[in-house]
């Protein structure tokens, strides 16, 4: 089973983010209202470990369509005394409800941040935006009628010392950028009994791996290229797990390789089958200049020539991507301040992660232009 395409063709241009005035809260020192709309482990992992860190919120509701969530999100957020609904629609109708985390299984974040965006709340939609092009270009048309602030949940935006160390790279540290390798390989697929493997491994609800969780990895390719893909290729598919948990549609490991429209290569793999304790593994930008090359991971600049010394260029040290995310959302509420993970920075790495996906399934070549959208 493939996610179908729409082949309407969608013309958008480029997202102009309308001006901003900041909202006008119920008092001048009133904390944000804030919800979450799915509180499985995502949505509470971000809820224990953002939400609940950030200063200048208050949990107003919580929604889930299981009663043992809503109970021990409920619990995470006694302090403020959440209102608990199983009805999503519910918590878009409550006055004391400024701002909706959507953190749902993915098939649903379009709809669920239209109806937000249309009920006046401003939108953290966790990533992907979307998982068709079409559902994303009728996220982008409501969302230029707005003016409430939309933040998507590619957290690794908010890391400083990724800020740090790709302004290095567009400084020029390593001269110019021509290529990119990146991967993310694990040890062992998600969990077959887990809470999210009902939806998951359904590539109707999660858009498949590629989209569902390397969006990560390759936004921060489009943040280092400055740019968004010209074209793809690639292969793929379940190459280990067969129908396994049964009924299983999304791929367990592939290969891609992006052109950008500015001449940039980026090679990227996936695979949930790397060996535990075998070298290479986890995740990895390289990026290779004409000069040196640069580890993102670990912010150390490589030299090309001959008896030189890696140079460290950002101090390593503890983040937590969640608070600073959630807190620059609330920043944006506040002060009307577009967040770095805008909704361009959110369709473009969803797009870039669905023509990837859209090359492998077709096994061909394929050109934004084929996905019968321009973002």
């Amino acid at each position: 089973m493939r996610v179908m395409l729409n082949r309407r063709y969608f013309f958008l241009g480029a997202l102009v983010a309308p001006v901003i005035t900041p909202p006008v809260l119920r008092a001048q020192n009133s904390r944000v209202g804030y919800a979450v709309i799915g509180v499985g482990n995502r949505g509470t992992g971000t809820l224990r470990g953002g939400i609940m860190q950030v200063e200048g919120l208050r949990v107003a509701a919580l929604c889930d369509l299981k009663a043992d969530r809503l109970d021990r999100a409920a619990s995470m957020a006694s302090r403020d005394n959440p209102f608990t609904t199983r009805d999503w629609k519910e918590v878009l109708t409550r006055p004391d409800v400024d701002a909706v985390h959507i953190s749902t299984p993915c098939n649903l974040h379009v709809e669920m941040a239209i109806a937000a965006l249309r009920a006046g709340k401003h939108v953290y939609c966790e990533k992907p935006v979307g998982i068709t092009p079409s559902s994303i270009a009728e996220l982008v048309q409501v969302a230029r009628s707005t003016d409430r602030i939309i933040q998507v949940g590619q957290q690794l935006r908010s890391s400083k010392r990724f800020a740090e160390t790709i302004q290095r790279i567009h400084d020029g540290v390593a001269g110019k950028v021509v290529m990119i390798n990146a991967k993310r390989h694990s040890g062992d697929d998600l969990s077959h009994d887990g809470s999210s493997a009902e939806w998951f491994f359904d590539v109707t609800r999660s858009g498949d791996v590629l989209v569902e969780m390397s969006v990560h990895n390759l936004d921060l390719g489009n943040w280092i290229a400055q740019d968004r893909p010209e074209s793809a290729s690639g292969g793929g598919g379940t190459m280990i797990w067969q129908n396994d948990p049964p009924g299983r549609t999304n791929m367990d490991g592939y290969t891609l390789s992006y052109e950008y429209r500015n001449g940039i290569k980026l090679s990227y793999t996936q695979v949930f089958f790397h060996p535990n304790g075998m070298p290479n593994g986890g995740q990895v930008w390289s990026v290779l200049g004409t000069t040196g090359g640069v580890d993102v991971g670990t912010s150390v600049y490589y030299p090309r020539a001959k008896g030189s010394s890696p140079q460290p260029l950002v101090p390593e040290g503890k983040e937590n991507l969640d608070q600073l995310h959630v807190g620059a959302f609330i920043e944006g509420i506040k002060t009307g301040k577009q967040p770095n993970a805008n909704l361009q920075v959110g369709v473009n790495g969803a797009m870039t992660a669905i023509l990837g996906r859209e090359a492998i399934y077709r096994k061909s070549l394929l050109r934004w232009s084929d996905l019968g959208v321009l973002l």
